[in-house]
């Protein structure tokens, strides 16, 4: 992804997102050929020539300072989110090569926790939104129509923002479906800003381009956000109906993965559903090798694949 680029897209959309008029300007009575604030007046409001300004939106302004991107960025009104974003566009990593197209792996460590959390779904995923790894009632939640063992391999390994526009059985879970793929795109927009060289992460962008045009029109929109905690509501196929609080813990090291586990009010009837689920996948869990080791079917100590489920 070419990221001065994107930063004169992103600056384009807030700019067109915001009327004279928000910013205490009189609209001039001659009619406007461009929605929102015109260049000019941004600089202006802003407090940077308008040339400075104008070289940003050409994608020809990185270095700038951060007074000069902090100013634009009160004047846009910017998020805390976007604010990064717009740093992280305006600065690329100068002569960074393309990341290695390899694929990650859970670390020991976030393995064997995902292995000790036996009543709470949990699973790794990394940057992109891969799955690395999930514990048995992580993947009895949210994705029991694949194998338990698709993590293993990089062929296999499912993506949960592939699933939310590709997967109709994944975007079933989601009653609404339309705010969480908003969430997904805004938070893959602030980790593309981020990594403008992951090859795999570009892929992953284009191949959704091509084949959904909910997420094509969703990316024009340049959504910025990211989503740590707060509560899900799921409509299970076996058990129903459930609102999870889940917590996103990123795992120290830089790599960018990141840990999620789901839970439900003591006493409610959504913790009695995942006790439920729990007691439904318990049987078949406990003759299958553990998920969240990282080891595939067929290395030594592992049985053989388990039949995908229904």
């Amino acid at each position: 992804m070419e990221a001065l680029s994107e930063l004169g897209d992103f600056l384009k959309s807030r700019r067109a997102a915001l009327r004279p008029e928000d910013v205490g300007l009189t609209p001039h009575p001659t009619r406007r050929r461009v929605a929102g604030l015109r260049r000019e007046e941004l600089a202006m409001l802003a407090g940077v020539s308008i040339t400075h300004y104008t070289r940003l939106e050409q994608g020809r302004g990185n270095g700038a300072s951060d007074a000069v991107l902090e100013a634009i960025a009160r004047t846009l009104r910017l998020s805390e989110d976007e604010t990064a974003h717009l740093k992280s566009l305006a600065r690329p990593v100068s002569g960074s090569r393309p990341a290695p197209a390899r694929a990650e792996q859970a670390g020991a460590s976030a393995r064997q926790l995902l292995a000790a959390m036996t009543e709470v779904p949990a699973l790794v995923l990394d940057r992109r939104g891969d799955v690395l790894a999930w514990n048995p009632l992580g993947h009895a939640l949210l994705a029991g129509h694949l194998a338990p063992d698709s993590p293993a391999a990089p062929a296999t390994r499912p993506n949960v923002i592939r699933m939310l526009f590709l997967d109709e059985r994944y975007r079933e879970l989601y009653p609404d479906r339309a705010e969480e793929a908003r969430l997904a795109v805004a938070s893959l927009r602030l980790v593309a800003g981020r990594h403008p060289d992951d090859r795999r992460l570009a892929q992953l962008i284009g191949e959704l381009s091509m084949k959904s045009g909910e997420f094509t029109a969703l990316w024009a929109r340049h959504p910025v956000r990211t989503c740590t905690s707060g509560v899900k509501r799921l409509h299970h196929p076996l058990v129903g109906p459930m609102d999870l609080s889940f917590e996103n813990l990123l795992i120290p090291g830089g790599s960018g993965q990141r840990l999620i586990a789901y839970t439900a009010e003591p006493g409610s009837p959504c913790e009695a559903a995942l006790r439920l689920l729990s007691g439904v996948t318990a049987p078949a869990a406990a003759h299958r090798p553990s998920y969240a080791s990282g080891r595939r079917a067929g290395d030594p100590g592992v049985t053989a694949r388990v039949p995908r489920t229904s």
